[in-house]
């Protein structure tokens, strides 16, 4: 374990959120060194212990989410729990939630509150639809956020209807944009010296990245639809049967990088069609672009393929497995696959840190935290002070 400085390492986090949203803002900011305090209902663990695959009666999916993170248990619905979370709050840099708008002022614990007995606070809110507007109330998942951000409508085939992505990346892009408000918030806080709210929306996050749809439609009077594998007007840029009967995808749709493949391909000529010189030329005769690499992939192995590719200098790779990730040897260089030792489990592998930084990389001390209220002594009692006593009598009522 390293024992450079982490860079958030002088930041205190209250994660009152469950499941992904939230919690995934939580563990990016516990990858650089944050300490981050998981607070779940005592008797009613954050759903997301039990999500995905298992191995012995343990999900695999919240020590991953949960990594760096130190657990206690709060009930919020009763008064006794909201002064003490108050009593964190004194404590604390940053609060985040990710519950219904309106569900923290019914317990006592809006912003308005929390920002007098703390007024460097930041409180980092993530909804379905935003803390405004006549939404709000709504419930929001990153299911909801994909269909009514644009995302689903664009994935797909256009021959079938609006298709998942493979993993739940509303809540992550809410995650991101809400992980870059804390931050902005926190260097705002520096000149300021006031905390203040970053309000996150899944559906909002999503159009965020939704590129120029809108001015398609208000200018150009197109509404971009599915269209499966390719970029629409971008070509060459899809994926390629081989002779081994795998996919490789090829990314060559800027002029400079098209000749290397007609290069690769050994046609160089085509790279001076008129049908195919432009960027423009290529995107309306797409179909037949495609079809014509397509042709000389189906003539090659995938690795054989690639490898041309490569020494050409073309984008290609080929659609990775899981299998294919643990295997590759620029994962294990870059090292994207961390082992984190888990009491159960043993040796536990998980996703390794993104960005890296040069200077003070972030760093997975330990996995989720097996039990809940793991660390309520020692944040009850260290932290707040609170005697044996008082942290006994608490257990007794539920209250933690």
């Amino acid at each position: 374990m390293s024992e450079t400085k982490l860079p958030l390492q002088d930041l205190r986090v209250l994660e009152l959120g469950t499941l992904l949203a939230g919690p995934f803002t939580g563990r990016l900011l516990g990858d650089f060194g944050a300490e981050v305090i998981k607070v779940e209902p005592p008797g009613k663990s954050d759903p997301m212990r039990d999500w995905g695959k298992s191995k012995d009666g343990v999900g695999l999916w919240w020590p991953i989410q949960s990594r760096n993170k130190k657990s206690i248990t709060l009930n919020l619905r009763e008064e006794e729990g909201q002064a003490i979370l108050r009593d964190l709050v004194k404590e604390a840099d940053i609060l985040i939630e990710n519950f219904r708008p309106g569900t923290m002022e019914k317990w006592n614990l809006s912003y308005e509150i929390l920002s007098e007995i703390n007024p460097k606070l930041i409180m980092v809110r993530t909804s379905g639809f935003g803390q405004t507007g006549p939404y709000k109330s709504r419930a929001g998942f990153g299911s909801v956020g994909e269909a009514m951000g644009g995302l689903r409508n664009v994935t797909g085939f256009e021959d079938r209807p609006p298709s998942r992505i493979g993993v739940s990346i509303g809540d992550t892009l809410a995650a991101l944009f809400a992980t870059i408000g804390c931050l902005v918030a926190i260097h705002e806080r520096e000149q300021s010296g006031r905390g203040q709210v970053v309000d996150t929306a899944l559906y909002e996050s999503v159009f965020s990245v939704m590129e120029s749809i809108i001015p398609d439609y208000l200018l150009a009077g197109y509404i971009r639809e599915r269209m499966g594998n390719i970029l629409p007007g971008v070509a060459p840029s899809n994926i390629y049967f081989t002779k081994d009967k795998t996919y490789i995808v090829i990314g060559a749709n800027a002029d400079g990088v098209f000749r290397r493949l007609c290069e690769a391909m050994e046609q160089p000529e085509l790279a001076n069609d008129p049908r195919f010189s432009t960027h423009h030329a290529r995107g309306e005769n797409m179909k037949l672009l495609d079809s014509m690499i397509e042709e000389w992939t189906k003539t090659l192995p995938a690795k054989e393929a690639l490898a041309i590719l490569e020494e050409k200098g073309v984008p290609s790779g080929l659609i990775y497995t899981a299998k294919d990730i643990v295997e590759d040897p620029h994962y294990q260089a870059r090292e994207m696959i961390l082992h984190v030792e888990h009491p159960q489990l043993g040796d536990f592998p998980m996703p390794g840190i993104v960005p890296k930084l040069s200077r003070t990389p972030g760093e997975v001390k330990h996995a989720g935290p097996e039990a809940m209220g793991k660390h309520n002594e020692e944040i009850y009692q260290n932290l707040l002070g609170y005697d044996q006593e008082k942290i006994k009598e608490l257990a007794e009522k539920k209250i933690i």
